[in-house]
């Protein structure tokens, strides 16, 4: 099976302690956001988990610990973009972390570390113009370190309208003028851009549309044929794998203006006041009235089919 961890949060960037000891212990609690007493406790153990998915603004906080994660398949997404404090207030320097995306993709292998540019919005400051330029010099910088760009456009759900009412839509012009600028750049640095649930609009121009965190990725990451059970997207427009989270919305510190998974900064810091890195949940512990499910867990490693390498 695949453990994600950073659909809701960051894990590597803020909570590393906590998830080197949920490793040390072999086990995680995840209440369920919808129904907060209902609980999925998760087995980490190689024998059944076949790779954990990671997606962070800042791996090194987890540098420490990779010995923990050395039995598991990885894929890490590193985001890297050119934002400012004004967007972005507590994201990493950006050169430090392209020195850390190298570091990275030094430890875990190529196919084990891709690239996100994403969300994509344009204001005076940050225009189409000021994308390509940045985008450019991060592909250049990464060149021979990962073979996959992943690019998206913003959306504004009604919190982000609220923590970020001066971002608008990108167009459909200027999406297409920027994605097929973003394919020829990538494609010089050799990667392949992946747009991230946007459609297949960029198909035409050489972009894979095909879904950015696909079980061929994992089984490209982790060199083993997987026989996974069918899923669907986490949205209409996404044909990726993601299950299993173990993060918790309204938790990343990072605070950037457009996060789809924090409602305001003050809960954000409220939340965080709750974590101890020793409990077996992200925040709190356990409760009254929790109902622990057991997750039925397996390996989906399939040694007896052929190895699956294609994007």
């Amino acid at each position: 099976m695949i453990i994600n961890t950073g659909q809701r949060t960051d894990i590597p960037a803020f909570y590393s302690d906590w998830f080197a000891n949920r490793l040390r212990e072999g086990f995680v609690c995840v209440r369920n956001p919808y129904s907060p007493n209902h609980v999925s406790r998760y087995r980490l153990d190689p024998s059944v988990v076949d790779c954990i998915g990671f997606c962070t603004k800042n791996p090194a906080p987890m540098f420490r610990y990779m010995d923990l994660l050395k039995d598991y398949g990885q894929y890490w997404f590193v985001t890297i973009t050119p934002y400012g404090r004004d967007v972005e207030p507590n994201v990493k320097d950006k050169h430090r972390l392209l020195e850390d995306f190298r570091k990275l993709s030094e430890t875990v292998g190529i196919n084990s570390v891709g690239w996100r540019y994403d969300p994509i919005f344009i204001t005076e400051r940050y225009s189409a113009e000021y994308h390509l330029r940045a985008f450019e010099k991060i592909a250049e910088a990464l060149k021979g370190w990962t073979e996959t760009a992943v690019i998206s456009f913003i959306d504004l759900y009604p919190k982000v309208r609220r923590n970020f009412p001066e971002a608008q839509e990108v167009t459909a012009e200027q999406r297409l003028a920027l994605g097929k600028e973003m394919i020829r750049i990538a494609g010089s640095n050799g990667m392949t851009l992946k747009p991230c649930a946007e459609g297949d609009e960029l198909a035409p121009y050489g972009a894979d549309c095909g879904g950015c965190m696909r079980i061929s990725d994992y089984e490209k990451a982790i060199g083993r044929h997987l026989n996974a059970p069918k899923k669907k997207g986490a949205r209409a427009q996404c044909s990726c794998y993601l299950a299993c989270d173990i993060g918790a919305y309204n938790t990343c510190m990072h605070l950037c203006r457009y996060c789809y998974a924090n409602s305001e900064p003050s809960k954000v810091i409220g939340q965080n006041r709750l974590h101890d890195p020793e409990s077996p949940f992200l925040i709190g512990n356990y409760q009254d009235g929790d109902v622990i499910h057991d997750a039925i867990q397996r390996s989906w490693i399939d040694d007896q089919g052929s190895l699956l390498t294609e994007n």
